[in-house]
């Protein structure tokens, strides 16, 4: 995804005061958050372990003994995302927790940024056992906060095989060694892929049908279908008014409003740049300048303008937004599925709104006709800047690289992903999994996700084919259910567009990334160390001040000039000129 720096750096006297201001104010506010967090932490049920800088191999040795006997470990998680908890207790989690001797307790964020609780949690001394601090890694490696893998990669194999050795090699700090591993995004066997868990302009099935199904293309196009839907429909049937398109600019979503001029250009997510490699060698190009993107913000001005953009988009929050789009009242967003979907497809099943056609439908748009598209990439994406770690707080890091490795194996891959054989699935006798309706009705609702399904959906997982050669590691990709979970009204999509998945409605071109791919793997771990992660962390800034501005103004002209103005001021140079010489390295690699 296109990323912008989640902490504000203080580049300015003033904005080093109003970030000490907002450190301790969260500090304050998080204590609370903390104590839950490493409070509980990783402890053996039997008896205390000794302090982690005393410990010895004879220590971990006998932890990992009694663990071993029968011993259920308690590990404390804490990940850098907004994500419901489980109840103590969950059945799914017992089942694992005695098939592998380790329970985890999951802690996510809550009312903070990511940067602020990790800063909290760095600040503490006291780190839970497991971490995905996503783009604050960088920080708690740099705090000396993370346990090396090293040592424990040839030992486990499922570990290991989750990447090649030039893929592990990525992962590497500046010290040699690696601290994390990415869970995201990685295929076993053959590819399954029914979804796309990326970004898109998003439609709801409803506006597709009013309109006869039309090939839509272009942005113009895509404007055009949802003003004639509208002019029809102002409100729901409830009288709720029907907003026809808004955006998300919260906090490091704002991606939502910034980052779509590299996609309209026919250009993969490489996220903070386009890379084009028309040329002898691949070359950084700056989105943010391109004709294309101003052509995209004039016509959300224009839309702003008319009526057609939510009034409230500029100062809504995440959850504010996922409101709005619950009710079914939203018609079009440009957002990554992963940022909403997962959130509202539950509650569109409860009330019934899928069968009213309110579900979102994704489309590949370029800035002209006949271009080519790259919104789905069809291959693993490698995303080295973050993911799950072992921290130096754990008091038995073996057990902990164990516990990762153990969750990757069939059985219990299963049991996260598909449940309980006979109450969250059944198999037929060719060996296919597959769910009743009522099964799935029961994987879909809250309560029971709180007290029944156990993911750990932030840990070592798979995508692709079953070990058994036959199912789908995760049911999302398994085309039965992908089918047979349909609302009708997308079964009409999928028939009218002769689609037999969604990356079949957005027609991305298939082809191997270069080996750069993606880009925002590098922008996401850069700091104010150098001249361009300061031009990084200001152009973030900048953008995330003015693109509403710029938006909302009646005169576009004049806004965008001054936009462009303040964002020279950031040497964006530097940036690109930092990214220039990683693109060399990887392209030579």
């Amino acid at each position: 995804m296109a990323t912008v720096r989640y902490e504000e750096v203080a580049y300015r006297a003033e904005m080093e005061v109003k970030m000490k201001l907002r450190k301790l104010l969260a500090l304050t506010l998080a204590s609370a958050m903390v104590f839950s967090i490493v409070g509980c932490g990783g402890k053996a049920d039997t008896a205390s372990a000794p302090a982690a800088d005393s410990k010895t191999e004879a220590d971990d040795a006998e932890a990992s003994e009694a663990a071993d006997a029968g011993d259920i470990i308690n590990y404390t998680f804490f990940g850098s995302m907004p994500q419901p908890e489980i109840n103590d207790g969950n059945e799914i989690q017992e089942i694992i927790a005695e098939k592998v001797g380790v329970r985890v307790k999951e802690t996510w964020l809550t009312g903070q940024t990511a940067a602020e609780a990790v800063g909290t949690i760095l600040a503490s001394g006291e780190y839970p056992d497991l971490i995905d601090a996503g783009d604050a890694s960088v920080q708690m490696y740099e705090a000396d906060a993370l346990v090396a893998w090293d040592d424990y990669l040839d030992k486990y194999p499922n570990l290991k095989e989750m990447y090649t050795d030039e893929e592990w090699n990525m992962f590497r700090q500046d010290d040699g060694k690696i601290y994390w591993a990415n869970v995201f995004v990685n295929t076993y066997g053959e590819p399954k892929a029914t979804g796309h868990n990326d970004e898109a302009f998003w439609v709801q099935a409803r506006v597709l049908e009013e309109a006869g199904y039309p090939k839509i293309e272009t942005l113009d196009e895509y404007f055009d279908l949802l003003e004639g839907y509208y002019a029809k429909h102002p409100t729901l049937e409830d009288g709720t008014p029907v907003i026809p398109y808004t955006i998300l600019c919260e906090d490091w979503r704002y991606f939502c409003i910034e980052n779509a001029p590299q996609f309209l250009d026919g250009y993969p997510n490489d996220g903070s740049v386009i890379v084009d490699k028309s040329g002898a060698a691949p070359k950084i190009v700056d989105y943010n300048t391109t004709e294309t993107a101003k052509m995209y913000f004039g016509k959300l001005n224009e839309e702003f303008n008319k009526g057609m953009i939510d009034p409230e988009f500029a100062t809504q929050t995440y959850d504010e937004y996922i409101a709005k789009l619950s009710t079914g009242a939203v018609l079009g967003i440009c957002d990554q599925n992963w940022d909403f979907n997962y959130t509202i497809q539950d509650v569109f099943k409860t009330d019934g709104l899928d069968l009213k056609g309110c579900n979102y439908v994704p489309l590949g748009l370029t800035a002209k006709k006949g271009m080519e598209n790259r919104w789905h990439t069809y291959a693993d994406t490698l995303n080295n800047s973050s993911g799950i770690a072992v921290t130096t707080s754990c008091e038995d890091p073996d057990r902990a690289f164990k516990f990762l490795n153990d969750i990757l194996d069939q059985e219990i891959h299963d049991l996260r992903f598909w449940g309980v054989e006979g109450v969250d699935y059944l198999v037929d006798e060719d060996g296919l999994y597959y769910r009743t309706d009522e099964m799935r009705a029961n994987w879909a609702d809250e309560k029971y996700q709180a007290a029944h399904r156990c993911q750990y959906s932030y840990m070592p997982q798979w995508l692709g084919t079953s070990r058994d050669g036959i199912n789908a590691m995760q049911p999302q990709e398994q085309y039965s259910e992908f089918v047979s979970g349909m609302a009708e009204p997308l079964v009409k999509v999928f028939e009218a567009y002769g689609a037999k998945g969604y990356p079949d409605l957005i027609g991305s071109v298939v082809e191997e990334n270069g080996p750069w791919f993606p880009m925002y793997s590098y922008s996401n771990a850069m700091t104010t160390d150098t001249e361009g992660g300061v031009a990084w962390t200001k152009m973030g800034e900048t953008k995330h001040e003015w693109l509403p501005k710029v938006v909302m103004s009646s005169n576009f002209e004049s806004e965008w000039n001054n936009y462009m103005k303040a964002y020279e001021e950031c040497n964006p140079k530097a940036f690109l000129d930092e990214m220039q010489t990683e693109l060399d390295r990887r392209a030579n690699m």
